[in-house]
């Protein structure tokens, strides 16, 4: 039997990928779902690398080509295709995408986004939650990712549990992470959902939507661990987005930001202003990042950490705009270290403050962990000097106003998600 490399690719948005039901123009699974899906080799036959092959599948079968961010590849996995005497070598990838219109060529009858439990439910073609196994999120992901911002990483987390849930629901013990945990399906899922909101202590967002899906747990069963986090996990997405919505309501026409935060990115992108200033953002550089990104659409001026708080006023900026990695519960805002002299200095300059995040970066309780990075980005002689490299920066409540999918917050609203927050973060001793 001969064996022919394949790749099958998950364009995930939004905790759902897309699945493709193949035409009868194919030779193979008609009918079926699948992902994107092709042969490693071209039409003329030549041998290509998987990932070139990966992309080329993508840009033929959706058009989001251009949309799309390699997340993993994971290890192949062979299926034996007795119909067609063959032995197909899958290779998975999974793409972040940042679009969902899809254009389909003449081997796909229809499309869908879904959660991917579904896949165990659908018709699909053979062996293809083996292949979503290969590469979907673990607890480790949350653990261990230090490329993405807290959002992204709680989202990530709603995903390993509500896979791990619909895995347990469905017997398919083979794959559970959480079988190593032991115990019954409830326990297990419990210790899963404890371990992953202390995963990332310094993430409070992370602990807030997993506090959110177990304390709406209806039963101690896996499909109804399944069912609260997907609902949180759609929660949390609507949250993001109506957050940014609400913002640019407020927002001028000269903007100003630093550091990367994907919700002021959709502020920007839902206000399209006649311009933005962005700090470089050291020692991570991400201003950088953001103002190439932006540079296609807007007029963007980059600039020093140092000489941002200048720039604000002799640019003339009228609206400073940044992301939250948490708001404590008096109001204050916890962000990339040089926010709070950025929040000043827009002061100053009689200009506007929004730190806008969804409310679940407001965190239960006043207390928080200073986060430093590595000293020897900042020095790396061997003098005798303290060296101080705060990741974080705390602002004061009087210098920024904190922007919601709730609204423009009081202290006092801020303090009340802060309580239900608190409340629901004891869900393990109510269980």
């Amino acid at each position: 039997m001969a064996t022919r490399p394949v790749v099958t690719c998950f364009l995930r948005s939004e905790g759902e990928v897309l699945l493709l039901r193949r035409s009868g123009a194919v030779g193979s699974y008609r009918g079926q779902w699948g992902g994107v899906a092709g042969h490693v080799a071209d039409d003329a036959g030549r041998d290509r690398d998987p990932e070139t092959a990966a992309r080329a599948e993508i840009d033929e079968e959706t058009g989001l080509a251009d949309a799309v961010t390699l997340v993993r590849r994971g290890d192949s996995l062979q299926v034996a295709d007795d119909d067609h005497g063959v032995r197909w070598q899958v290779h998975p990838f999974l793409f972040d995408c940042e679009a969902r219109t899809v254009t389909t060529n003449e081997e796909t009858t229809e499309t869908a986004w879904v959660h991917p439990p579904e896949i165990l439910t659908r018709e699909t073609v053979p062996r293809l939650w083996t292949a979503w196994d290969r590469v979907r999120p673990r607890a480790a992901t949350v653990r261990e990712d230090r490329t993405h911002g807290s959002a992204w990483l709680s989202i990530r987390a709603l995903e390993v549990l509500r896979d791990e849930a619909a895995l347990a629901d469905a017997g398919r013990s083979d794959d559970l992470e959480t079988a190593e945990r032991g115990g019954d399906d409830w326990s297990a899922l419990a210790a899963l959902a404890a371990e992953i909101r202390e995963a990332r202590p310094s993430m409070v967002v992370v602990a807030n939507r997993v506090n959110r899906a177990m304390a709406a747990v209806a039963d101690q069963s896996p499909a109804a661990v399944e069912r609260a986090v997907t609902e949180s996990l759609n929660h949390a997405v609507t949250a993001d987005r109506v957050a940014a919505a609400v913002a640019a309501e407020h927002v001028g026409d000269r903007l100003a930001t630093l550091s990367r935060s994907g919700t002021v990115r959709a502020v920007v992108d839902a206000t399209a202003p006649e311009a933005v200033l962005v700090a470089e953002s050291r020692p991570g550089s991400e201003g950088v990042g953001v103002a190439e990104t932006l540079a296609g659409s807007t007029a963007v001026t980059l600039t020093t950490d140092a000489a941002f708080g200048h720039e604000l006023d002799a640019w003339s900026a009228d609206t400073l705009v940044v992301g939250a990695d948490r708001v404590l519960p008096d109001g204050r805002v916890v962000n990339k270290a040089g926010t709070r002299s950025a929040a000043l200095s827009a002061a100053a300059a009689e200009a506007d403050c929004y730190a806008v995040c969804a409310a679940d970066k407001i965190a239960p309780r006043a207390t928080w962990d200073s986060e430093e990075r590595e000293p020897q980005e900042v020095y790396d002689g061997d003098t005798d000097i303290a060296v101080l490299n705060p990741t974080f920066d705390v602002t004061p409540a009087s210098a920024v106003t904190v922007v919601t999918e709730r609204g423009v917050l009081e202290t006092n609203d801020i303090e009340a998600i802060a309580d239900a927050h608190r409340e629901r973060s004891e869900w393990t001793e109510r269980r």
